[in-house]
């Protein structure tokens, strides 16, 4: 099996680009649902508005940069053997960047919202991750660890699998999208649903202290579930094939056509 993904096709430059404007757009549609139209839509349309929008930004930003919008998808991406670890500090920056941008808008936004909604909104902890008193439903410390390991590296797996080179084409948007839209529907009354450190790090500066100071575990509980999905993804299936195939990353690279970091994975 071959050591390392396929050379990038497109620059560096472009790609964190790419991963800046996906994970702000990410943020503007989950947390601008999340903050101002969540009374009419209800968590139903919170969910759909992430799937929607990590569905449409993998297919608009997916052949440029992966279309990760996401550290800990990018960490899992990078432990399963599809990007070089050489540009996964590149991509979080640019992923930070972009998600702190996005939550900063909305926060200008709600400013010249409605007699006392900016005040509110912070005051509810703008979107943010929380357990214990911050938990939607009153969900403790474990429960948000849990959800976050295991839900992220389904997630994972998912993203994984359906970007396999064997996988139907064009359809991987789709599957990452609803899957992410019912993680969603499963963990918004436990934590408010995180998966995504650059989501929690965006919200949570703008939530307060409070939510601050419960921001490791939503930091670190996604990142430990990416990584053991991308580890024990390529362990599992993408080991030395049996006699007389390929493997996806020998395929991948004898084709001359991969692009290992721009596999829309969402």
């Amino acid at each position: 099996m071959a050591d390392s993904p396929a050379p990038a096709l497109h620059s560096l430059t472009a790609r964190l680009i790419a991963e800046a404007v996906g994970t702000f757009f990410l943020v503007v549609a989950l947390i601008g649902t999340a903050i101002f139209t969540s009374s009419y839509v209800g968590i139903l349309g919170v969910a759909l508005s992430i799937g929607l929008v990590v569905l449409v930004g993998a297919y608009a930003f997916g052949p440029i940069s992966g279309g990760h919008f996401n550290p800990a998808v990018t960490l899992g991406v990078a432990a399963a053997g599809r990007l070089p670890w050489k540009d996964v500090l590149p991509y979080i920056g640019a992923q930070l960047v972009g998600g702190i941008v996005g939550s900063s808008l909305l926060a200008l936004i709600a400013l010249d919202g409605p007699k006392g909604f900016s005040k509110s909104a912070h005051a509810g902890g703008f979107a943010a991750n929380g357990f214990g008193d911050h938990s939607p439903a009153g969900y403790g410390l474990v429960a948000a660890i849990v959800v976050e390991i295991v839900l992220t590296a389904l997630f994972l797996y998912v993203i994984l699998g359906v970007t396999h080179l064997r996988a139907a084409a064009g359809f991987a948007p789709i599957a990452i999208g609803l899957t992410l839209t019912i993680i969603h529907l499963v963990s918004i009354p436990i934590d408010n649903t995180s998966v995504n450190p650059a989501r929690s790090i965006a919200t949570a500066i703008y939530g307060g202290p409070e939510f601050l100071a419960q921001l490791w575990v939503f930091i670190l509980a996604p990142i430990a579930g990416a990584l053991l999905a991308g580890v024990t993804f390529r362990f599992l299936f993408d080991r030395k094939p049996i006699v007389g195939e390929s493997s996806y990353l020998d395929t991948y690279e004898l084709s001359g056509e991969g692009d290992a970091s721009a596999t829309p994975t969402a």
